[in-house]
């Protein structure tokens, strides 16, 4: 079996939420604990470090990862989902997972695929879990994949949980309210083992101080620690300066609107564990992990310039939430016009999204090249509905050149609106890592 045969192999074995959505979702924890074992429970010998949230929870883990691994720790990393290439999904030190490891995993996971009927995502994470372990990592960073209390990965007992910010996001699975979302993302929370949570509203903090009591769990709401004294964008914005009380000034790569809320969750996890849980994090570990979060970690995709002459820049953000921020970044550039190439998911809530968007841009909407992608027409449909004109195109490469042929050095291009049109971005560009 070849890399290719052991990916083609698992994408049509086991159900993919990346291309086909809820239908293969598979809440609760006992068919991943079953393969788990089968395995060896390789989650039981891990020290891990678990994230959830809505949104900031994947830069929040890169932020992390990149620290620790400055610091001199080997650091496993787990996200999803990935933009081009699987072994984005499982790291260590910044590095894929070796090919030749997920062709041996896959084989070995024939039988047991056959037996227990794992989606896609517990067996990936089984995968990620055994990997870290085989390498003896020193410690791994854990993304959840949707949710938390029910999610794959929450067969793990880490030595700290980090809850980012909550919005309305898989709604269909999670809830239709914040206080909703907030107990499946609080889920994660562990008797005994301390939590951060990025920031709260009056409702989901009830949530979140409730599950923390009931659990024993000391919980600290980063917002109120004062962790960052003063942030800005420097003039050349390549980098958020951050003014801390335990690290001093610290450069951050990530530059979005959104990253002051990340970084400020990641900074003080890091003093957290330095402080309270016995991690050797130094200093110059953090600002450098900072300062090269995205050569350190493979990131791809959050606030990411692709070219200065028009300036070209793509996002994942793909919520409400997500698209808010990216908006109000969008506004505060100084350029001539705005060219925005733009898809979505079908199972979002695409008005949503698009009311969100600025009403004096040049709109190319697209198509990503999945079956969950909605269709080019349909998307076009709710713009008019909102107010919004443009082009389509059934493929993002399409929309992409006719926004550089309409787009002069002075202008902005951004593109965005779902991770599969980052993706096929990033294959059209061959940018993938």
């Amino acid at each position: 079996m070849t890399y290719n045969e052991a990916i083609d192999y698992l994408y049509h074995a086991t159900p993919v939420f990346q291309h086909s959505g809820g239908s293969a979702y598979k809440p609760g924890l006992e068919t991943v604990l079953k393969l788990s074992e089968a395995f060896g429970s390789p989650h039981k010998v891990l020290k891990t470090i678990h994230v959830a949230g809505t949104n900031g929870k994947g830069s929040t883990c890169h932020l992390l990862a990149a620290s620790l691994q400055q610091s001199g720790y080997k650091v496993g990393l787990f996200t999803s989902p990935h933009l081009v290439d699987f072994r984005e999904r499982i790291r260590i030190n910044g590095n894929k997972i070796d090919e030749q490891y997920v062709v041996d995993f896959t084989e070995k996971a024939k039988s047991l695929i056959g037996e227990f009927h794992p989606s896609f995502f517990e067996l990936t994470t089984v995968m990620a879990f055994r990997y870290f372990a085989d390498s003896n990592v020193d410690v791994a960073v854990i993304e959840v994949g949707m949710g938390g209390r029910l999610d794959s990965t929450n067969i793990i007992s880490p030595d700290l949980s980090i809850i980012t910010g909550i919005s309305l996001d898989h709604t269909q699975f999670l809830g239709h309210t914040t206080k909703e979302i907030a107990f499946e993302k609080g889920g994660i929370i562990k008797p005994q083992t301390p939590v951060i949570v990025a920031e709260a509203d009056e409702d989901t903090k009830a949530v979140f101080d409730k599950l923390s009591s009931d659990r024993n769990a000391p919980i600290y709401y980063a917002e109120k620690t004062g962790e960052l004294e003063s942030y800005e964008l420097l003039p050349d914005e390549s980098y958020i300066r951050y003014n801390t009380i335990h690290w001093g000034t610290v450069d951050s790569q990530l530059v979005g609107d959104c990253q002051p809320i990340n970084a400020r969750s990641a900074l003080f996890a890091l003093h957290l564990l330095k402080d309270k849980l016995g991690y050797h994090i130094t200093e110059e570990g953090v600002k450098e992990g900072f300062k090269h979060v995205v050569q350190s970690t493979g990131l791809m995709g959050r606030w990411q310039v692709l070219a200065k002459k028009p300036l070209m820049i793509c996002d994942t953000g793909h919520n409400a939430g997500g698209i808010a921020q990216i908006v109000s970044r969008l506004s505060k550039l100084t350029k001539d016009n705005l060219h925005i190439v733009f898809g979505m998911a079908g199972d979002k809530d695409v008005t949503a999204v698009v009311n969100l968007l600025p009403k004096d841009a040049h709109y190319y909407w697209c198509q990503a090249s999945v079956d969950r992608a909605m269709p080019v027409e349909e998307l076009q449909k709710i713009a008019h509905s909102c107010h919004l004109s443009g082009l389509s195109f059934h493929s993002v490469k399409e929309a992409l050149d006719e926004a550089r042929a309409n787009a002069t050095d002075q202008d902005i291009i951004f593109i965005g609106g779902s991770n599969f049109v980052i993706a096929d971005l990033l294959n059209s560009l061959n940018l993938c890592k």
